[in-house]
C-alpha cells in the first residue's frame, strides 16, 4: 500500500466539498491530485437550517449526517478517478466533516462535524479519521484552529517571522516566529467571507462577491463599521475560535438594525473593510514583527478584500501559499490529510499553545475498512 492520504474539507461557507490526494515527505508535502464538487443546494439549504433554525429536530441532524457521508463518499469516488489511483493505493482519509455546532464557552462545550464516517468507509473502502476536534475540547482546548500544526511542518523558518492567514468563511492567523522555540500562536480573528457571502446572496450576486467587485462599488460607513467592531469577540484574547453559530445575519441585525436601511453596496463595503481590519488588528496586536504574510483560502480570490489587507499592512509582504509550495485552494484538505497521519501513527494533532489544550493530544477517532 502507498504512503499516501486523502484530505477532505467543507468548510464554513458550505458551497462545495474540496478532496485532496497527499504524498508526505521532504521538505513539502506533495499534492497528487485535487477535486472539488459543489454541495447540492438542497443539501446546503439543510444544513444552513440546521445551524441557523430553531429549534434543531434530532431526525434531521440523523439525514443531513448520512447525507453528507454519501456525498463524501461521492466526492473521494471522483478524486480517485481524476487521480487514476484505486481505494488500495490511500492509507487512509482524513474527513473534516461539516460543522454545525461549535461551542467553546461553558461547561457543556463541544463542536459537532456531520459526515458519517461510517457510511465513507463503506463506500470507499478507506480507512477514515474523523471527529478531529472534540479530543481536544476534552483536554480543555477550543478544537479550533487544527491547521496550525501543518502551517508549522510546511512554512516555518529561522530567517523571518512569519503571518499565514486564512479567510475562508471564517478568518485565522497562524503566528510562526523565527525563533523555533517560540510558542505557536493562532486563532480566528473573527468573519471571513461569511457575511460577504451572506450579503453577495441575498442581493443576487451568486453565493460569493466575484473579485469583491460588489464591494468595491460601495463607500465605507464608518459609524456603522465602529458598531462592527464593538463586538466583544474582537478584544477576547486568544486561545478563541468562532464560527457562522456567531458571526451570521441575526449578528448583524443585533448591531446595526434593519439591513433593508442600507445601500446593499456600502454595507459590502462596510463587511469588507470588517474583514480586513480585524485581520490587520490581530496580527498587529499579535505579530506586530512579522516580516511575512501567507494568505491561503478562497478570501485570496477577492481581489479588493487583498487590496484593503494590503493597505493596512503597507510595510508587509503579502503573498499567496501558492508561491511556497502549497496552493492556497487546497490548504485545509491537505491539512486533514495530514492530521489523519499523525492520528494514525499515533503523534499529537493539536499545538496547546493555539487551541488552550493541556497538552498535546492524538486526534480524531479512526474508522477501519476492515
Amino acid at each position: 500500500m502507498a504512503d499516501l492520504y486523502i484530505g477532505l474539507m467543507s468548510g464554513t461557507s458550505m458551497d462545495a466539498v474540496d478532496a485532496v490526494a497527499v504524498r508526505f515527505g521532504q521538505p513539502q508535502p506533495e499534492l497528487l491530485a485535487s477535486y472539488r464538487e459543489a454541495m447540492p443546494q438542497s443539501l446546503r439549504t439543510q444544513l444552513q437550517t440546521l445551524i441557523h433554525g430553531e429549534p434543531h429536530h434530532f431526525a434531521e441532524f440523523v439525514r443531513a449526517d448520512v447525507q453528507l457521508g454519501k456525498f463524501f463518499a461521492h466526492v473521494t469516488q471522483g478524486l480517485l478517478q481524476r487521480a487514476h489511483l484505486t481505494n488500495a493505493d490511500i492509507r487512509a482519509i482524513g474527513s473534516h466533516g461539516q460543522t454545525v455546532w461549535h461551542i467553546t464557552e461553558g461547561d457543556e462545550r463541544s463542536s459537532i462535524q456531520l459526515a458519517d464516517p461510517n457510511i465513507i468507509v463503506e463506500h470507499t473502502g478507506i480507512t477514515t479519521v474523523a471527529d478531529f476536534r472534540r479530543r481536544d475540547i476534552a483536554a480543555g482546548g477550543q478544537g479550533a484552529p487544527l491547521v496550525p500544526a501543518f502551517h508549522v511542518t510546511c512554512f516555518r523558518t529561522t530567517v523571518e517571522q512569519r503571518v499565514i492567514l486564512n479567510i475562508g468563511g471564517i478568518a485565522n492567523i497562524t503566528v510562526l516566529a523565527a525563533d523555533p522555540n517560540a510558542p505557536v500562536i493562532g486563532f480566528d480573528t473573527g468573519p471571513g467571507n461569511t457575511l460577504l457571502d451572506m450579503w453577495a446572496h441575498e442581493h443576487q450576486r451568486g453565493n460569493y462577491d466575484q473579485q469583491g467587485e460588489f464591494a468595491q462599488g460601495g463607500k465605507l460607513m464608518g459609524s456603522i463599521l465602529e458598531k462592527l467592531l464593538h463586538d466583544p469577540y474582537f478584544s477576547l484574547p486568544p486561545p478563541k475560535s468562532t464560527g457562522r453559530e456567531y458571526f451570521n445575519r441575526p449578528w448583524l441585525m443585533q448591531h446595526i438594525g434593519n439591513l433593508g436601511a442600507f445601500n446593499p453596496a456600502d454595507l459590502q463595503a462596510t463587511l469588507c473593510e470588517l474583514t480586513a481590519l480585524t485581520i490587520t488588528q490581530a496580527i498587529e496586536k499579535y505579530a506586530a514583527t512579522t516580516q511575512r504574510v501567507l494568505v491561503c483560502g478562497g478570501g485570496i480570490h477577492n481581489v479588493y478584500l487583498m487590496q484593503r489587507l494590503q493597505a493596512h499592512l503597507p510595510d508587509i509582504a503579502l503573498e499567496s501559499t501558492g508561491a511556497y509550495g502549497i496552493d492556497p485552494q487546497w490548504m485545509e484538505a491537505m491539512a486533514f490529510a495530514w492530521l489523519a497521519k499523525q492520528t494514525l501513527e499515533h503523534q499529537p494533532g493539536n499545538l496547546p499553545s493555539v487551541t488552550g489544550a493541556k497538552h498535546p493530544v492524538i486526534l480524531g477517532a479512526v474508522y477501519y475498512c476492515s
